[in-house]
């Protein structure tokens, strides 16, 4: 399997690579927008296949080439730390499935986030089953209308229910703390009780909130590939309350997933 994997910042993206450890590093791949895609490779377990020799592919000037036929047996991670937001969240996705010298069979969205009590408690993963944009709409004072009833687009992404599940079963034998739900894309993060309850009378199921899964989505639906968001529970959705986050715990809860993802799941065919 080859998957893609969208971060908002280094920090974690290098939980990411750091749960990958039974992984091997290829040549970096920098993007026409200078943002660098690490790229991690595990050969399947057992004999392989004869195939071509490994040759190389060009990049932007003065990029190191990308080694191409690495592990075509086995799996193939390329992580990249997109950006804040889910404009820049989308521009780097898009970049990279659009460079990327092979079609990608996942993207996952990944990083830290707010998690919405009690669903989601501090360290726990959210395993997303739908990616919700949970401030694309109109503010009318009949209260919030999405993007859908004013007929222009879509806000919700919905990753396969297998996929999901295999995700969920994997990190369930490994005992990561985790739950499946809804996780909420926005631009601004949430910090009042008023905001809130708001998003929780409009998304009662929600897990997680976050700043770049949906853009993140846009890209990969665009390209015609599946797209899962998980996130790693650092603080609660509300007041902001800087002393009460757990960041370091998130990111070990992060490293822990891609863990047992890349020895159970990105080893497997869709």
């Amino acid at each position: 399997m080859r998957v893609l994997v969208v971060t908002a910042v280094a920090a974690e993206s290098d939980s990411v690579t750091a749960g990958l450890d039974g992984y091997a590093a290829s040549a970096p791949r920098v993007l026409a927008s200078g943002r660098t895609v690490t790229r991690l490779h595990r050969p399947a377990p057992g004999p392989r296949a004869a195939g071509p020799p490994a040759r190389h592919a060009p990049e932007a000037s003065g990029a190191a080439p990308v080694i191409l036929g690495a592990a075509p047996d086995g799996a193939v991670v390329d992580v990249v730390a997109g950006g804040v937001g889910p404009a820049a969240a989308a521009v780097a996705a898009t970049s990279a499935l659009a460079a990327a010298p092979y079609a990608y069979d996942l993207v996952v969205s990944t990083g830290i986030g707010g998690g919405f009590p009690p669903h989601a408690p501090l360290g726990a993963v959210v395993v997303s089953d739908a990616i919700v944009a949970a401030d694309l709409g109109a503010d009318t004072p009949e209260g919030y209308v999405a993007v859908e009833e004013l007929g222009f687009g879509r806000s919700v992404h919905l990753p396969p229910p297998g996929l999901t599940g295999r995700i969920a079963e994997a990190l369930h034998e490994g005992g990561q703390r985790h739950v499946v739900a809804p996780v909420l894309t926005a631009s601004t993060v949430t910090g009042t009780a008023a905001r809130t309850a708001e998003l929780i009378a409009r998304h009662p199921r929600a897990g997680a909130e976050a700043m770049e899964g949906f853009g993140v989505a846009e890209a990969a639906t665009a390209h015609g590939v599946p797209v899962v968001e998980l996130r790693a529970v650092s603080n609660t959705v509300g007041p902001r309350d800087r002393a009460a986050w757990r960041i370091g715990e998130a990111l070990e809860s992060l490293r822990r997933t891609f863990q047992l993802l890349g020895t159970t799941v990105f080893l497997e065919d869709l």
